[in-house]
């Protein structure tokens, strides 16, 4: 059979078999997490069981069985196949929207109870529109969006409030935690106006929760009227100094849907609490490089002081370690072909993060905090910058359809841990497995990590 031939067979399908164990440790235990909201008792067992690693041992073993190319599960009524070799990680992320489309079936099922309009539910001109519109008023193309400083200064506020609660309770808990993320989100993206309306964001984790079934639940409707009439009360006030200000003064189409855009954004702070928790537990037990950190904030000066590169890079790592999204979807549009066969289209192609973040082969600290990755310091050698060139390490996805708020995020977060590091030393108290000297969990479950908390020295205080 001639190498053409070969190229047009049907993709190459996994047997009953493994077709079972990939969607009983992988696909499986993930959905069960929950993939629009997290579901706290399911992340318990999960992290207790590790459930991460022993995904990532089941594609490594799926990868050894069947070769680099993808590889096509033997599911009924749904096309499924799942990224095994990073070369197609990348071809697949920078094929976006045509042949890959990120509005695939399961995602538009579960935005629908939250943001039918949404870009990420959206293909076409509509997703094109709202892209762009995203991308506005998110500053995708800037490193530091132009209202970093009220947006930090926010987010400075209300973590002083926290370590003001820390000082008096002398640790950190997850709900203080959340709560006062929530509050610096609701003011960051609609204004200081909605620092206390917890309606909003209580109702659009409802919704969220719905989702987590897709389809198989219907949307609670009334519930979808409040949020949405809570949003756009917000919206109307247009706050300077917030997104929403912002979206205000950004030009629109009948297509652009502004409201449907705003809940992505809360959703995607939701996802970077976590990440953000955990960046502050490996920090926590790497003593050296919590120091590093505040290092480099005393030798920072200016209003964007709280902007540090490290605590950006400790950001990425916690979500490299542990991806707050880590199965990315896309289907086809068109009839694909692979070293392993044809893929038709309407098919899904599966990328499983943690297969490519925690690849022992590739990177020599896959189990381990590096923060020097992304910042060019490791092991104290200029290896320069992770880059596109470097996928699949996709905190934020990566190609055309890459996080817009990616730097936004990145930005506020490391403000808020900024003020934490430097008003209190922080040890680790739960788990006890995140030191420097053993390999890290494929599983952290950031709602159960808990922090000891000593006040610091003010410069200023010292004689």
């Amino acid at each position: 059979m001639s190498a053409d031939a070969e190229r047009d067979q049907e993709m190459t399908t996994a047997t009953t078999s493994d077709t079972l164990a990939a969607v009983g440790e992988v696909l499986g235990p993930t959905i069960a997490k929950g993939v629009i909201i997290r579901r706290p008792g399911v992340l318990r067992v999960a992290d207790r069981l590790d459930a991460d690693q022993r995904a990532v041992a089941r594609m490594q073993a799926l990868r050894d069985t069947y070769g680099p190319g993808p590889v096509r599960l033997n599911v009924p009524g749904r096309t499924l196949a799942l990224v095994l070799d990073p070369d197609d990680v990348k071809r697949v992320l920078a094929g976006a929207p045509e042949p890959f489309a990120p509005a695939s079936t399961e995602k538009r099922s579960a935005l629908a109870h939250f943001q039918p309009q949404g870009v990420l539910a959206s293909h076409g001109a509509a997703r094109e529109d709202r892209r762009a519109f995203n991308e506005q008023v998110l500053e995708s193309d800037l490193p530091v969006h132009h209202l970093a400083e009220p947006l930090m200064a926010k987010a400075g506020e209300e973590a002083g409030r926290l370590a003001e609660q820390m000082g008096r309770d002398r640790r950190l808990t997850w709900p203080a935690y959340v709560d006062a993320w929530w509050r610096m989100v609701r003011r960051v993206v609609l204004g200081d106006g909605a620092r206390d309306d917890h309606a909003v964001t209580d109702l659009l984790a409802d919704l969220r929760a719905a989702a987590n079934f897709a389809f198989l639940r219907p949307t609670p409707t009334q519930t979808r009227r409040r949020f949405f009439r809570q949003l756009q009360g917000h919206l109307d006030r247009a706050e300077p100094d917030s997104l929403a200000g912002v979206v205000a003064d950004v030009p629109t189409t009948e297509l652009t849907r502004p409201e449907q855009q705003v809940p992505q954004w809360l959703f995607a702070y939701d996802a970077a609490a976590w990440a953000s928790y955990r960046a502050l537990a490996l920090l926590a037990s790497h003593p050296e490089e919590a120091e590093r950190a505040r290092d480099d904030l005393a030798g920072s000066t200016g209003p964007l002081a709280g902007d540090s590169e490290l605590l950006r890079a400790s950001m990425l790592e916690s979500l490299r370690l542990w991806p707050t999204t880590p199965v990315v979807l896309r289907d086809t549009t068109a009839p694909t072909r692979w070293a392993s066969g044809v893929l038709p289209a309407g098919a899904s192609l599966v990328i499983f993060a943690p297969l490519f973040h925690r690849d022992r082969a590739a990177l020599a600290a896959a189990d381990g905090f590096d923060p020097g990755m992304w910042t060019g310091r490791t092991g104290g050698e200029p290896l320069g910058r992770i880059t596109d060139d470097d996928w699949p390490l996709i905190p934020f996805s990566a190609g055309p359809a890459v996080c817009p708020g990616r730097n936004l995020v990145l930005l506020t977060a490391s403000a808020m841990l900024a003020t934490l590091l430097t008003e209190h030393d922080i040890r680790l108290e739960r788990p006890g497995r995140l030191g420097p000297d053993q390999a890290l969990p494929g599983t952290l479950n950031p709602f159960e990590l808990r922090f000891a908390a000593h006040p610091r020295a003010r410069p200023d205080a010292v004689a």
